[in-house]
């Protein structure tokens, strides 16, 4: 088993994120949202960033303003602004000493949220489908506008145009979005849908295995896969039977395909944990696991730390500098 991070000094923890950048993750755990500060594949400090039990999380990236973070808990979906106000950017790389300021949109309980076309897209327990927006590009109480947009049948993840359901997977369509024709879903078939990667080609993870769309739904490993990411530039994370698939430079163009089973390879994480929650930042991979160990990956290997959580439901990554 590979060293934890117990190895880096407070000190370095401290410095790294000036040398090589930092990428905050999100995690939505049982015990809320933990707020982790990464840098290439060093962990550094993290904290509690709020305190209701989170069922998943997202991060809408603004250019000109600060990100905002949307929150899927039992009462609402929760949504505020992070950072310094400036983009979303830090100005010292610290991890920031508030907790975000949030606000419920008014969907009751919320299950599952999302990231498309510059809005949320979020799911409530009875299967809805909102658009979430900021007018006028605020998000609070009286700055944002919540758009029904259709209905799927036991909703459970959201990412990019993509619905993972009960029913199989749905994609938002495109004038439709604004909810103009009373329904903006198709249904693009599949069955007990997981989790969804709606960057770059379309993937799906289901009780019966992981897919990627081509010409239909095509299989890229059998087996009970709970979990999928993608970083829409050919990388991709999927955890199947709890193990950990990963299709990377080095074996993407494995057969002609592309994405079928050749194309993935398993990962050897640090440790023998199942992955829960993964997702993708500026040159890292990360996976949370179900016992609450974060792993990064920038090319070198996996590292890890643990984080004191259980309840692992999904997790958001937002660049700070």
């Amino acid at each position: 088993m590979a060293p934890a991070e117990d190895d880096i000094s407070i000190e370095e923890k401290r410095v790294y994120a000036g040398s090589a950048g930092r990428t905050d993750a999100y995690v939505a755990t049982g015990a809320g949202v933990v707020r982790v500060a990464i840098s290439g594949d060093k962990v550094g400090e993290f904290e509690l960033a709020t305190r209701d039990p989170a069922r998943d999380v997202a991060v809408l990236a603004r250019s000109n303003a600060s990100d905002i973070l949307a929150v899927a808990t039992d009462e609402d979906l929760l949504v505020g602004p992070i950072g310094d106000g400036r983009g979303g950017k830090s100005v010292d790389g610290g991890v920031a000493g508030d907790d975000p300021a949030l606000s419920p949109v008014g969907i009751d309980s919320a299950v599952a949220v999302g990231v498309h076309d510059g809005a949320f897209l979020a799911a409530d327990a009875a299967g809805g489908i909102h658009r979430v927006d900021g007018d006028g590009g605020g998000y609070g109480p009286s700055a944002t506008d919540v758009t029904r947009i259709g209905t799927v049948n036991g909703a459970r993840a959201v990412d990019g145009p993509l619905v993972a359901a009960d029913d199989g997977v749905h994609r938002v369509g495109g004038a439709a979005i604004r909810g103009d024709d009373g329904s903006a879903l198709e249904s693009v078939g599949l069955a007990d849908a997981r989790d969804v990667a709606g960057a770059g080609v379309p993937l799906a993870a289901t009780a019966d295995g992981l897919y990627w769309l081509g010409n239909g739904w095509m299989s890229a490993s059998d087996g009970d896969a709970t979990a999928v990411a993608a970083d829409g530039d050919g990388h991709a994370l999927a955890a199947v039977d709890g193990d950990l698939l990963v299709r990377d430079g080095e074996n993407r163009d494995a057969d002609d395909a592309g994405w079928a089973a050749d194309a993935w390879r398993v990962a050897d994480l640090p440790v023998e944990e199942r992955p829960a929650a993964l997702g993708y930042g500026p040159g890292v991979s990360v996976a949370v696991t179900d016992a609450g160990t974060l792993c990064v990956d920038a090319g070198d290997g996996w590292r890890h730390q643990a984080l004191g959580v259980s309840g692992v439901a999904g997790i958001a990554l937002a660049v700070v500098e």
